[in-house]
């Protein structure tokens, strides 16, 4: 049962997350992400590890969608369908965009194909932390470097000149 329910809910992330990169409209795109991180805080949620699925209710759905929701309406950003958006290469970001796919379900059902989804023994703040700051702290720490990296480069181009 649980891993059917974990099937459903990761199958309407994924749905819900092509909708998100495939919309032509920037505000439905933002409401279709919040089924998104929804649906993922239901894996989460599956998986009976509650405070994180409480977190990304919290912290992803509640305020950084709002944020973007704000800042969609404060910048008054088109909610129109921009019919100019895209270019010529969505094809081949389709194509690449479906071999990873393939490539990255190959390697998990390959790594883990006859393994059934077993719920967390303990899905507490305390152990999500004693995980996170003892056993994953270097991918948890190259994830903050990443993270700093994209901060960077979003301020690098919203600076960027008008002629440009």
């Amino acid at each position: 049962m649980t891993t059917l329910l974990f099937s459903v809910a990761g199958a309407v992330a994924l749905i819900a997350s092509v909708i998100v990169v495939t919309s032509k409209r920037i505000v439905h795109a933002a409401l279709w992400l919040v089924v998104a991180l929804g649906a993922i805080a239901g894996c989460f949620g599956v998986l009976h590890a509650e405070f994180v699925a409480l977190v990304q209710i919290l912290v992803y759905v509640g305020a950084i969608v709002v944020l973007v929701l704000f800042a969609l309406m404060l910048t008054k950003a088109p909610t129109n369908p921009l019919p100019g958006l895209t270019t010529g290469r969505s094809p081949f970001a389709a194509v690449v965009a479906g071999v990873l796919a393939v490539i990255l379900g190959t390697g998990v059902v390959l790594a883990f194909g006859n393994e059934k989804i077993k719920p967390v023994a303990d899905g507490s703040a305390q152990a999500v932390g004693t995980q996170v700051f003892k056993t994953w702290v270097l991918p948890f720490e190259v994830l903050s470097v990443l993270l700093l990296a994209a901060l960077i480069g979003a301020i690098a181009l919203s600076q960027r000149k008008k002629e440009d």
